[in-house]
């Protein structure tokens, strides 16, 4: 019965249960498909974790960084939260809740937690707290969370309240609105970022690719971790062209310790990319757990690689100041 589900798992997910089927058509029950909208509510709430998680010590009105000064790919998240937020809008004004539910759904488990968040990690967990590019990050974190507590307000009315909860309070203004429920759904803010979109739908089109050869390397036992390898790309025109102007980035965005770009011969297709897998050179950092071969340069810091050194160095500074 529903009470006896909701003592068992919570009135939460019976209400996304509720929300998850198309109420135009049969609605659907079943303990496997009660199942899957638990699995599904968990998501969805580990995204609001890692976001919230993520957030110590991030003063919004003091830490936030411009839209224009943020690295690309926070742009490119708040592309996407624009797009969602939009659709989202739209779906509640038509009372299409199951549209709601699977739109917020996609965007935690494939545009967050397999994308955007898979890539920040590095940068959340080995750069300097107050850097510039961990904080370009926490300002799109910041974003997420405060959305997705609205958003979901309406379906999850406990779960938001809670992310609502332990948002970082903005110092020096009025206390926050002491529910998500009094607050309003956010507002898209139509920015135009087509091109931005177009071309990192195609990074990560091409970074699906070197994954799929990255988990090929790993039942091979080549690699354990994606960190021990690197990868060398051979590109046609188009591809070299896309990936270049990303030289540096792909490495953090491939989630391995190196990457060689070159471009490939006129016979092959001018989207397509070669794609070899091998051991990456060099020593571990015990940092970041990257592959560097300039690992031990540092005698003040012997086992870390040249980027860890100068986030260590930079993390005292904050210290000292």
């Amino acid at each position: 019965s529903p009470e006896e589900f909701v003592k068992e798992s919570g009135a939460d997910i019976l209400r996304l249960w509720t929300t998850s089927s198309d109420y135009r058509e049969d609605m659907r029950c079943s303990t496997e498909i009660l199942q899957r909208v638990a699995e599904g509510y968990r998501k969805l709430r580990n995204t609001a974790r890692f976001a919230l998680g993520n957030l110590d010590g991030f003063d919004p009105a003091r830490d936030s960084v411009a839209e224009e000064e943020m690295l690309e790919i926070d742009h490119w998240a708040l592309a996407k939260l624009d797009e969602i937020v939009s659709q989202v809008n739209e779906a509640y004004k038509t009372y299409e809740f199951h549209t709601v539910y699977h739109a917020l759904y996609n965007f935690c488990i494939v545009t967050l937690s397999a994308r955007y968040f898979d890539i920040i990690k590095d940068r959340l967990y080995t750069a300097a707290s107050r850097s510039h590019a961990r904080r370009s990050a926490q300002t799109v974190l910041y974003r997420i969370a405060d959305a997705l507590a609205r958003m979901l307000a309406p379906i999850l009315i406990f779960t938001s309240d809670e992310i609502w909860e332990n948002l970082p309070q903005v110092r020096d203004e009025e206390p926050r609105l002491a529910s998500v429920h009094l607050a309003e759904l956010p507002v898209a803010t139509e920015m135009k970022m087509t091109g931005l979109l177009v071309v990192w739908a195609q990074i990560f089109m091409y970074r699906d690719l070197v994954l799929a050869e990255l988990e090929k390397a790993r039942t091979s036992k080549l690699i354990g971790s994606s960190l021990e390898a690197r990868v060398e790309l051979s590109a046609g025109s188009y591809a070299y062209n896309v990936l270049d102007r990303y030289r540096e980035q792909l490495r953090y965005i491939f989630i391995v310790s190196e990457v060689l770009l070159s471009p490939a011969g006129e016979d092959i297709d001018p989207e397509h990319i070669i794609i070899a897998v091998s051991r990456a050179e060099g020593a571990k950092c015990e940092r970041c757990w990257n592959y560097s071969t300039r690992v031990g340069e540092s005698a003040r810091y012997p086992t870390v690689c040249e980027r860890c050194v100068e986030a260590l160095n930079e993390i005292e500074r904050e210290e000292a100041a």
